[in-house]
């Protein structure tokens, strides 16, 4: 098993210009990206301009990564969500212990389930006010 922590930037519909500009000035490699309109049961009612935001995008810098992701729809980012962190494990069940113990005296953001990015994927605020994002990532 394993675990790691990433920041995690959420921006309102500057993801991409965000991700060229740290390629340009530090050197970043992306290395996925996934728009909301790639996602499976995105709304038609999402125009052009909103199925073109980033849902989830991971960049390399040095050994380190940094993820990104856009407000969905267009939607503003509060106090205390623009920078997260995100704990990645390689194990569903791993992953879903983290956010159970975090969500404890906590707020539930996004319930923990699979998600097209990731087969295991929560978001919660633990009762110290840090948001977190529990990421699965199976390796192969």
């Amino acid at each position: 098993m394993t675990v790691k922590l990433t920041p995690y930037i959420t921006l309102e519909g500057r993801s991409k210009e965000a991700i060229h500009f740290y390629e340009q000035a530090i050197g970043a490699e992306l290395l996925s990206i996934t728009t909301y309109g790639e996602m499976p049961g995105m709304p038609d009612t999402f125009t052009d301009d909103l199925k073109s935001l980033v849902a989830h995008a991971k960049l390399k810098i040095g050994n380190s990564e940094l993820m990104f992701s856009d407000a969905p729809g267009g939607a503003t980012v509060n106090d205390g969500k623009r920078v997260t962190i995100c704990i990645t494990t390689n194990a569903i069940e791993q992953s879903r212990k983290i956010y159970e113990a975090l969500s404890e005296d906590g707020t539930v953001n996004l319930p923990f389930s699979e998600e097209a990015f990731s087969p295991g994927f929560g978001d919660v605020t633990d009762k110290f006010g840090v948001t977190f994002q529990i990421y699965t990532e199976l390796e192969g």
